[in-house]
């Protein structure tokens, strides 16, 4: 029987949102692909920097330590990058000691197509194309933010955060919210409260991790999440009945009716915080580990 994926929290991550590679990256779009392969063949034995996905991977791959005969996470980098360039890639893995065994490497064609075939429950990378394309396949997916993190000190508590209206949450509340105002949001909201909400793009991710939460005493489990969202009283009421209904597990919850959510973001020490809108994330990007869900294309939140 080969390695099943099904019944694991699987991560597929681009090798630009693991490592610190927009030095080459710039390489690449400034000068071309042979420059891009010459520079990264030359320097195979270079270690690459950490990028704004590593504490995340490297957090959540500390959990299959309490599994030994049953991973619960697997991580797959997944780049447009050929076998040839892989090489220092896969030296950089080793010499952090990060557990990552499987890869694919596209060799500059979609990485998409590829996602499914590898039971992937969320995609990280800094391809803008390649996370809507999972985005329109209906996989979790966030483009990395470029986040320079001097945090040496990685926890044993993994923490996620996200936001709520068209991450975890589908867009019908937002689309009511932009199209018609805050008012009409409200009186959408109340008159909906017992009925729940529809899954977002991140909504099956979420009962993944708690899938894995159900695996230790609550106040001992390795992943801790957070919703943190513009919401407040009284739209919160079809939010908390709503994850009720999915018996999931949210560990913290923001209401912040407009207040900045980058300071909460900081204290809430996330490695990571997805989000679907730039005026949020372009202050938690300097303060924590960010990623933008965009919209699915056919989505008329694009037209708004």
């Amino acid at each position: 029987m080969g390695y099943d994926l099904n019944k694991k929290l699987v991560i597929a991550i681009s090798s630009r949102a693991l490592f610190n590679l927009e030095q080459e990256n710039k390489i690449f779009e400034e000068i071309g692909l042979d420059a891009y392969y010459k520079h990264q063949i030359e320097n195979e034995d270079v270690l690459i920097e950490k990028g704004t996905g590593f504490r995340l991977v490297k957090n959540l791959l500390r959990i299959n330590e309490d599994f030994p005969d049953d991973k619960q996470v697997e991580v797959i980098v997944m780049s447009r990058n050929n076998a040839a360039t892989s090489l220092r890639i896969t030296k950089s893995i080793e010499k952090y000691e990060l557990d990552i065994a499987r890869s694919a490497w596209s060799g500059g064609n979609d990485i998409s197509k590829y996602l499914k075939p590898f039971k992937v429950d969320l995609f990280l990378s800094a391809n803008e194309n390649d996370v809507q394309q999972a985005i329109n396949e209906g996989i979790a997916a966030a483009r990395i933010l470029p986040y320079e993190d001097d945090n040496e000190d990685f926890q044993q508590q993994v923490r996620i955060a996200f936001d709520g209206d068209a991450v975890l949450f589908s867009e019908e509340s937002e689309v009511i919210y932009k199209t018609q105002g805050l008012d009409a949001f409200l009186e959408y909201e109340i008159s909906n409260a017992n009925n729940p909400l529809k899954g977002g793009p991140f909504a099956k991710l979420l009962r993944v991790i708690s899938n894995i939460q159900a695996k230790y005493p609550q106040e001992q489990t390795p992943i801790r999440t957070a919703l943190i969202t513009a919401r407040n009283s009284p739209a919160h009421e079809r939010v908390i009945r709503t994850l009720n209904t999915w018996n999931v597990r949210l560990d913290e919850s923001f209401f912040l009716g407009g207040v900045d959510k980058y300071e909460v973001v900081k204290a809430f020490g996330a490695d990571i915080f997805f989000d679907d809108q730039d005026v949020h994330l372009e202050n938690t990007s300097k303060v924590a580990p960010s990623a933008k869900v965009p919209y699915n294309s056919d989505s008329i939140l694009n037209r708004i």
